[in-house]
């Protein structure tokens, strides 16, 4: 009896160690033809979206290249969107769409300091169009994605990833002839180069939530690239799409910043060495808004609607959150006294 369990047991090992023998060479026979299938993979949604993006250059081809996205099409025209800078200067630009057809692009309105641009192309090059979404439903460390042409055209529908890095970054620029600006963007940690401005900026479920504008640049910086929130556009697409321009709202003043102490003296203006940020006033037209709320040169404008002024820079920014005929309020030193104002703006 035991020599016939010793056998049965013997068999056994031996059938157990053929299976393993013959799996261990079916699998490398057969590992050349394995496929892994990632499932974080943002295939899907780039496929979802791609045939929405384009490329955008001048009609001379001399102020190089960008990107666009259409998000809209009606009976006649598909209509894109992408940075005032892409098309600056140009009636007409030239469109590359994703598969590589050439449309002639109209450009119907645009804006330098939202540094928004809406460029109309024939509908038959429309394929696809992209969802507009919203920067109040995404999260700080939610995946984020671009498809954009970075450099030059060779390198057209580049697809780059990475993370929302940041909201309602207060971002310092220019626009114009050098004018001082400054614009609240998202951040994210993508690599973005010339050639990905005006291009969208995705969330995970291929919604646009931002256009690419720019990135900062310095031997220390790394992948620190910045995006127009999408509403913005959408609060202006109507304007633009009309070929209509914007009206900005005036206060009617001159204003210096409150650490140029030189150009205030020039003006026969001291501060208190305890002021160092506001926009001081140096100049009030008549019958401007600034006027009519009895403002007056040397105050001091700390505050809009409680929202701290640090220069003449963040009070134009702020001013043109709002629209002529807005009533706000300002608060302003004088005579080292808090002030507060009710405005009506023009």
């Amino acid at each position: 009896m035991k020599n016939k369990y010793k056998d049965e047991y013997l068999f056994v090992i031996i059938g157990i160690l053929i299976g393993v023998l013959a799996t261990l060479f079916i699998i490398n026979l057969n590992k050349d033809n394995v496929e892994v299938y990632e499932k974080k993979s943002l295939s899907t949604v780039v496929n979802k979206v791609k045939d929405a993006v384009v490329t955008i250059e001048d009609n001379n081809t001399s102020s190089g290249n960008g990107t666009g996205f259409i998000y809209k099409k009606d009976s006649k025209y598909g209509y894109i969107l992408t940075n005032e800078h892409v098309i600056e200067g140009n009636e007409e630009v030239k469109v590359t769409l994703y598969d590589g057809k050439v449309a002639t692009g109209t450009v119907l309105g645009n804006d330098e300091y939202l540094d928004i641009a809406v460029v109309r192309i024939d509908k038959k090059y429309v394929k696809k169009t992209v969802k507009l979404g919203s920067t109040e439903k995404i999260n700080i460390g939610d995946t984020v994605f671009t498809i954009g042409t970075p450099v030059n055209t060779e390198y057209r529908n580049t697809v780059n990833s990475g993370i929302l890095s940041g909201k309602n970054r207060i971002v310092e620029t220019t626009v114009g002839e050098d004018e001082e600006w400054i614009m609240r963007l998202i951040q994210m940690d993508i690599s973005i180069n010339p050639g990905n401005s005006g291009g969208p900026l995705f969330n995970i479920n291929g919604e646009v939530i931002g256009i690419c504008i720019l990135k900062l640049i310095d031997t220390k910086l790394e992948n620190m690239a910045f995006a127009i929130p999408i509403e913005y556009a959408i609060n202006h697409i109507d304007t633009f799409e009309k070929n209509k321009e914007i009206k900005y709202p005036t206060l009617g003043i001159i204003t210096v910043d409150a650490e140029d102490t030189s150009t205030l003296l020039s003006y026969d203006i001291e501060l208190s060495n305890d002021i160092y940020e506001g926009s001081v006033i140096t100049e009030v037209k008549d019958n401007s808004a600034a006027s009519n709320a009895n403002l007056k040169k040397g105050d001091i404008i700390i505050k809009v609607n409680n929202d701290n002024i640090k220069n003449k820079e963040y009070l134009k920014y702020k001013l043109y959150e709002f629209k002529p005929n807005d009533t706000i309020t300002i608060t302003y030193i004088r005579n080292n006294k808090e002030h507060n104002t009710k405005v009506k703006l023009k």
